[in-house]
């Protein structure tokens, strides 16, 4: 779970997934207290960039990366 909480911050994953991450969100103290740090770095960083934005091929690389390495690792679980 804890490897996707990017993709679920950045409402990047498909309404299904979205809808299993809540869940299990709801049902895990130790992944949902994790996803409340996560989530508040991510503001904290928003805050303090100052509004600058990041080039579209930047995050599409990004984006890619982060699902190339999500699957690597369900795959090897």
């Amino acid at each position: 779970m804890l490897e996707e909480v990017w993709l679920f911050l950045d409402h990047e994953c498909d309404q299904g997934r979205r809808e299993l991450l809540e869940k299990h969100l709801d049902e895990c103290s130790p992944c949902l207290e994790q996803f409340g740090i996560e989530e508040h770095l991510k503001v904290l960083l928003k805050s303090k960039c100052g509004g600058d934005h990041a080039p579209e091929t930047l995050k599409q690389r990004l984006r890619d990366k982060i699902r190339e390495t999500v699957t690597e690792h369900r795959e090897q679980a």
